[in-house]
């Protein structure tokens, strides 16, 4: 009888265990949600020429919110849209600043992302010579050495320029080299001419002399947040604490305009007088947020460039990746606060 009881009250006990495990606890109401399950991470980019979210990294807007959800924030920095584009395309971060043209470009040739929110009207690339260069258009660089950042708009920037004037990507020679690279390599004339990138360009501009020979902000597509679409389907919820993180980042900056040239000199290593260029005079942030008509229209000029320069497989996956670009729901969302 001994034995019996004990085996009894063991089997009580597992019951109880197992109705506490299954969301009662042993009086039989439901147990206290349980907040220490496995953590949640949201990985996210940062980059110099994305103003914004220089401001939400160093403020630690989302990892003070999202705490006590038992999400952890973390960043990676992209020296180019290329490397937004790489790191989304790899599963290494959820959401990544590119721009639009970048953006376009990817999600044609096959990268699952969506672009939820427009973060500037950017004039951040132009084709830029060294100070002494006798170069003075873009119809001079025809049989010239120029460097560009593949996958970026600085290099959508050139061929649009070269097309304007009657040129095409194979007129001149072009040196693939990461923006930073790009500018050492003009700088030390290794090349004749650069398609720069702000900050870096303005810096060069400024501290080295270089001369910006074309200039047209239609060529710009914008800078777009893009989120890979699984993570968009597996947590809204991020997604949207992220673009209400980015308007919130635009009114900061918009209100603590020498605190943002401030913190974009010391992040990209530019003196505040290129920084101060860069954010009033290159950087437009008084613009929806949310992605639509005004970015289409800028890719549908690019459209037949990237075809033309074989930068997408075929004009139906460009038209085919334009449709189903943008998600504007949480930028809508956010507009609304």
């Amino acid at each position: 009888m001994s034995r019996l009881r004990i085996t009894l009250t063991l089997a009580l006990a597992a019951t109880l265990a197992t109705a506490c495990v299954s969301g009662e606890d042993a009086t039989g109401q439901p147990a206290a949600e349980n907040t220490g399950g496995q953590q949640t991470e949201l990985r996210l980019d940062y980059a110099y020429y994305n103003p914004s979210s220089l401001v939400i990294r160093e403020q630690k807007w989302l990892e003070t919110e999202l705490a006590a959800k038992n999400v952890k924030v973390t960043w990676t920095l992209s020296a180019g849209s290329n490397k937004a584009n790489e790191n989304l395309r790899g599963n290494v971060i959820d959401l990544g600043s590119t721009a639009g043209a970048a953006a376009f470009q990817a999600r044609s040739n096959g990268t699952p992302i969506k672009a939820v929110g427009i973060f500037s009207q950017p004039e951040w690339a132009a084709v830029v010579v060294a100070k002494d260069s006798p170069i003075t258009d873009v119809a001079g660089l025809k049989g010239k050495r120029v460097a560009a950042t593949k996958g970026t708009d600085p290099y959508f920037f050139l061929l649009q320029s070269l097309h304007e004037a009657g040129l095409a990507a194979t007129d001149v020679e072009v040196v693939n080299l990461q923006h930073a690279d790009g500018k050492t390599a003009l700088e030390r004339g290794d090349v004749d001419a650069w398609a720069g990138l702000d900050p870096l360009m303005a810096q060069s501009q400024i501290d080295g002399g270089s001369k910006l020979i074309y200039r047209n902000a239609g060529f710009n597509s914008y800078g777009f947040l893009n989120a890979r679409e699984a993570f968009i389907t597996e947590h809204p919820d991020l997604v949207q604490a992220t673009i209400n993180a980015y308007e919130k980042a635009r009114d900061w900056i918009q209100k603590n305009p020498d605190a943002a040239v401030a913190l974009l000199s010391k992040e990209s290593k530019v003196s505040p007088e290129v920084a101060k260029l860069v954010l009033t005079e290159r950087t437009n942030l008084a613009v929806s947020p949310v992605p639509g008509a005004d970015q289409r229209a800028v890719l549908e000029r690019i459209l037949p460039t990237l075809v033309e320069e074989k930068q997408v497989k075929t004009e139906q996956d460009a038209t085919t990746a334009l449709d189903s670009l943008f998600e504007p729901k949480f930028a809508e969302q956010a507009a609304k606060q």
